[in-house]
């Protein structure tokens, strides 16, 4: 995904603003609004917003920040699974392979 911004002042974004959400969720560009030269507001797609929030949700879960270091370390002592383990356990609970 791209991403481009495009910075207008307050008037502009304001006179544009159709346009600018077409834009910005067709495209997934930020757009950001100045007042008095100074960044004030930033219009962005849906899409992208529930995303950010996702992200922000998984970071703040110190139990979901700890899986992925509790793995890497399972990893670094050899603690792993063989693919036919896997692939047994798999059919056992009627999974594709």
């Amino acid at each position: 995904m791209l991403l481009t911004m495009t910075t207008l002042p307050l008037t502009a974004a304001t006179a544009h603003l159709s346009m600018l959400i077409a834009r910005v969720g067709r495209q997934h560009e930020r757009g950001y609004a100045t007042v008095h030269g100074q960044p004030s507001a930033v219009l962005l797609a849906t899409e992208d917003f529930e995303s950010l929030q996702e992200t922000v949700e998984i970071f703040a879960d110190a139990r979901a920040m700890r899986r992925p270091n509790a793995s890497e370390a399972k990893l670094a002592r050899g603690d792993v699974e063989a693919r036919d383990d896997l692939d047994a356990a798999r059919a056992r609970h009627g999974l594709p392979q």
